[in-house]
């Protein structure tokens, strides 16, 4: 099991590399039903994963001046802040047992993981259901002066999924910056990795005193994803965009389900 889950982090990076989104979610079912990571560790060290993996990308984009910083400011700054009261004040208040009856108990790693199951649920038929236009220069300019408020609600959001989760927030970013901002797609992915990258290495570093990490196994999962990665931005070349998203989304939404089913039904 642990081989197939050291195959899957090369998965990891190649669904970065090729959409720009879709690593936490991912990683986290990995490492917990593959390598036997406690959940709430899982979500902590999906962080790290994912953070470097995506700042390799994002570093990569901005040589091919596919980044917008000004985008990554106005989301960044606001899940940043988020990220900090999510994994200080909001994730250790989650009770040990959120319901408790007789045989039947949810814990708090169950919770979780149920929690971020429903997450590819909505990552996954939003991914399935994505239909992008690109835009010209001034649509980006009007959107940006409509939708900064809007922008900055979103990357709250963001941050506490983040820190709560965590999971990058891609499958959110990516829709905002193209929906909203009216940024094209090559750009879209390229800001969504360097917005990933600050939000998930932030919310590790939040986090890094609470737990015990495996750091030979994040270490190996890291690089595997990094080589992933530039698989990934390889076959996206040939690969249409909208396509692999779509692909790429029933295949969360199965992988989703699966996970509600073995919580609830300890299949």
């Amino acid at each position: 099991m642990e081989i197939i889950g050291y195959i899957c982090s090369i998965l990891i990076g190649m669904s970065l590399g090729l959409i720009g989104s879709g690593g936490s979610i991912l990683t986290v079912p990995v490492l917990v039903y593959l390598m036997h990571i406690n959940p709430l560790v899982a979500t902590t060290s999906s962080l790290f994963i994912v953070g470097v993996t995506s700042l390799v990308g994002g570093l990569r984009a901005y040589n091919k001046k596919a980044v917008d910083f000004e985008a990554v400011t106005e989301f960044g700054i606001p899940s940043i802040f988020s990220i900090f009261i999510t994994r200080h004040y909001l994730l250790p208040a989650l009770p040990q047992h959120f319901i408790s009856n007789g045989n039947f108990v949810v814990s708090k790693e169950m919770f979780l993981m149920i929690a971020f199951a429903l997450l590819m649920l909505i990552a996954g038929i939003t991914m399935i259901r994505s239909k992008y236009i690109e835009s010209n220069p001034g649509d980006i300019e009007e959107a940006r002066q409509n939708r900064s408020w809007a922008l900055v609600g979103l990357g709250l959001v963001t941050g506490m999924i983040t820190g709560l989760l965590g999971a990058g927030g891609g499958f959110l970013i990516i829709p905002t910056l193209v929906l909203f901002l009216k940024i094209n797609m090559k750009t879209a992915v390229g800001t969504s990795l360097f917005i990933i990258a600050i939000n998930s290495l932030l919310g590790f570093v939040f986090s890094l005193k609470q737990f015990e990490y495996n750091w030979m196994l994040l270490v190996t999962f890291t690089i595997l994803s990094i080589a992933g990665l530039f698989i990934g931005i390889r076959l996206s070349r040939n690969i249409p965009g909208l396509r692999l998203k779509q692909v790429f989304g029933y295949f969360v939404v199965l992988m989703g389900l699966y996970i509600i089913l073995k919580e609830i039904f300890l299949l």
